[in-house]
């Protein structure tokens, strides 16, 4: 009997779950202002402007480029041509190839895959492409190739670019042959970033093996697979793998800059490595790939819309292999420190001026481009260019710098939970006046073992002799997330800045509670990185 009593207490109503869950959720960030849209507006045309003068001064045959806020595209432009022989223009919905950008869509099918049960991340990548059974490793203690290695490019295959574009249309029993034939590591699998477009091969085959069991050929699989679950559900009909598809109208031809001429590059059919870089896509459809992206942030409530859960979508923008830091300058001189590496298929990286950013871009003789966008301010931009290898981080970078300029590109602003709310009061309270069973009833276990009642008295006592009696006031200067934040309180002579945190217990009590005269300098959020002198 006392164990089924026992047993009967260790069994929480949902009701009560819910409602000690409330004290803690906060809403979404979001952003603040509501003339942030009709800012960035303002930055477009600028934008254009960037962008014509780096097709021009670049000899880029034909362009086009498209700005996303939140899940639109709200701004697109074109410059040149897509066929220099007839001088036909580039045009809003040119299809154009964007080469390594497609190892994106290969890391979708991956984790859908694993979404579904059908493969791990952790599973050896043999398990699925037999012909890896033989690989011999560079060392005795080498771990075996995982499908999390090939993702993050940190299998150890040497970097193979530009090698790794002309295998493009290699048949299946290419691959098969080279595979079988052995790599020579560069590195131990698991230790270090190295750019392998070999790696993404590998994971499209091993989409085809788990998805399609028929004679089908390989590259065919892989191909049926992105587009019935990943290109169909998003409405991306100007997209293929195979760029003979696409009607001589709308494809943007592939050129190189010499001698002073453009000279036509010779468009490689979809093959074997087509799924690390063989997509063929537009402004709009593209668009509508980097808003799904941006959907995905800030983790919310609400239906799952996308061919992947939004929390397969976010673990894809994280960084799960480092790179080197390098530091150089930006557009206007100053100094920029740039450090990252690689997420699931995207670059993951961090600036002096954005703390988050995802980007991948993609090269191939005839083609390059670019997709970046900042999560935390909801802004994308993407560009296309039909000239071998078309560099455009400096123009983007400008771009983003003339986005910045309008005041537009804006952060969202985190909100407070309930817990955090009835905490900040409760503390503003004791400010204003200690009391000792008030203070125990906000405080957790911590608090007044780091420093007791009696000492944190008698340290507001010395904060009042100086700057007088205070008011609670309301309101947040900061929330760093649904727990943590700090605010300012008004006193007759002078401000009292006050932080807290809460704890991890149900329900959250505060942890931290700091109290000071609010100097100038005092709590200014830091900078990612140091102003210059």
């Amino acid at each position: 009997m006392r164990i089924l009593i026992a047993l009967a207490l260790l069994v929480i109503p949902s009701s009560f779950l819910d409602a000690q869950q409330a004290t803690f959720k906060a809403p979404p960030p979001t952003f603040a202002d509501p003339e942030r849209h009709a800012k960035l507006e303002r930055g477009f045309a600028e934008v254009d402007r960037i962008m014509r003068d780096f097709v021009e001064r670049a000899h880029v045959p034909g362009a086009a480029w498209g700005i996303i806020v939140d899940r639109d595209l709200a701004h697109a432009g074109t410059a040149g041509y897509r066929d220099v022989v007839s001088k036909a223009p580039v045009e809003r919905d040119t299809a154009f190839r964007i080469a390594s950008m497609t190892k994106s869509f290969t890391a979708i099918a991956i984790l859908k895959l694993r979404d579904q049960g059908k493969l791990s991340l952790d599973d050896k990548a043999e398990k699925y492409v037999p012909e890896l059974k033989q690989l011999l490793y560079p060392t005795s203690d080498s771990p075996a190739l995982t499908i999390r290695h090939l993702l993050s490019h940190s299998e150890g295959f040497p970097e193979d670019n530009p090698w790794g574009d002309r295998q493009l249309a290699d048949t299946d029993e290419q691959l098969s042959k080279m595979i079988a034939g052995g790599v020579p590591f560069s590195n131990a699998p698991g230790i270090a970033y190295e750019y392998s477009n070999y790696g993404f091969a590998i994971l499209g085959r091993i989409v085809a093996n788990v998805t399609d069991s028929s004679n089908r050929s390989r590259s065919a699989a892989y191909e049926k697979y992105i587009t019935e679950n990943i290109l169909k559900p998003l409405g991306m009909s100007g997209t293929t793998l195979e760029p003979s598809a696409v009607p001589r109208t709308k494809l943007a031809l592939g050129y190189r800059w010499e001698d002073e001429q453009w000279k036509e590059e010779p468009v490689l059919p979809h093959g074997a490595f087509g799924s690390m870089g063989g997509m063929t896509t537009t402004i709009p459809d593209l668009a509508r790939y980097v808003a799904m992206f941006l959907e995905s942030w800030p983790p919310h409530d609400g239906p799952e819309s996308a061919p992947i859960r939004r929390s397969s979508l976010r673990e894809m923008q994280q960084l799960w292999r480092w790179r080197d830091t390098s530091i150089g300058r930006n557009n206007a001189g100053g100094i920029q420190l740039n450090v990252g590496g690689y997420g699931f298929g995207l670059g993951i990286s961090q600036s002096c001026a954005f703390n988050y950013i995802v980007a991948h871009s993609g090269g191939l003789p005839g083609y390059g481009s670019i997709m970046r966008w900042l999560p935390d301010y909801g802004v994308g931009i993407i560009a296309f260019g039909n000239l071998r290898y078309t560099g455009w981080g400096g123009p983007v970078n400008a771009a983003v710098e003339a986005l910045s300029r309008t005041g537009g590109l804006q952060r969202r602003v985190h909100q407070p939970s309930p817990a955090l709310v009835t905490a900040r009061d409760a503390a503003a309270r004791l400010v204003v006046r200690w009391d000792d069973p008030a203070a125990d009833a906000i405080a957790a276990e911590n608090l007044f073992l780091d420093s007791d009642k009696t000492h944190r008295k008698a340290e507001l006592d010395r904060l009042h002799q100086k700057v007088g009696e205070c008011k609670a006031g309301s309101g947040f200067d900061y929330v760093e997330n649904a727990l943590r934040g700090d605010w300012t309180m008004s006193c007759e002579r002078g401000n009292v800045k006050v932080a807290i945190t809460l704890a991890p217990t149900m329900p959250p009590k505060v942890q931290f509670f700091f109290v000071r005269e609010k100097l100038p300098a005092d709590f200014q959020q830091p900078a990612i990185c140091p102003k210059e002198p």
